[in-house]
């Protein structure tokens, strides 16, 4: 494989793993939304679930110390096939199983060339700017308990 196909495969997974990261974050109600803004229904037939099951969370102690076992995570999963033959998948944490489907069949399409462009744009984007906006909020929220401690020194020694 040449160099140029390596950073074009590179890139398109940096993309999937972006579009799968905020497919998991997604409301329930924006993935209805899309669903209902798409042009064209696919036919989507599902392959594995959705099914809802637990993984196990692991921590480490000051990020970089032995691993532990923190708990355990409630999390569904789905896979779809589109007629097309993409294969979508998702897993959201919770117990909302028509999230995790939905998710699953917004990866397939966004797979697909023809379908990507309204996934982006009705979907990931919008999504996007309220996970900013949400981390903006919490930022200000923060920086309003903040605390700054400074020390006086006397004049005498």
């Amino acid at each position: 494989m040449d160099l140029a196909k390596q950073i074009e495969a590179s890139e398109e997974m940096a993309g999937r793993r972006r579009a799968a990261n905020l497919l998991a974050r997604a409301k329930t109600v924006e993935l209805n939304t899309a669903w209902e803004e798409l042009p064209t229904k696919p036919d989507v037939k599902p392959v594995r679930g959705p099914e809802t099951g637990l993984v196990m969370v692991r921590g480490r102690i000051g990020g970089g110390g032995a691993p532990f076992n923190l708990g355990e995570a409630t999390v569904t999963r789905a896979t779809v096939l589109l007629a097309s033959g993409t294969a979508g998948h998702a897993q959201a944490l919770g117990t909302d199983k028509e999230k995790a489907r939905l998710a699953a069949v917004f990866d397939a399409l966004w797979q697909e060339a023809e379908t990507r462009a309204f996934v982006e744009a009705a979907l990931l984007a919008p999504i996007e700017t309220r996970i900013a906006a949400e981390d903006r909020q919490k930022a200000e929220e923060t920086a309003a308990t903040r605390v700054d401690f400074f020390t006086m020194v006397r004049g005498e020694d």
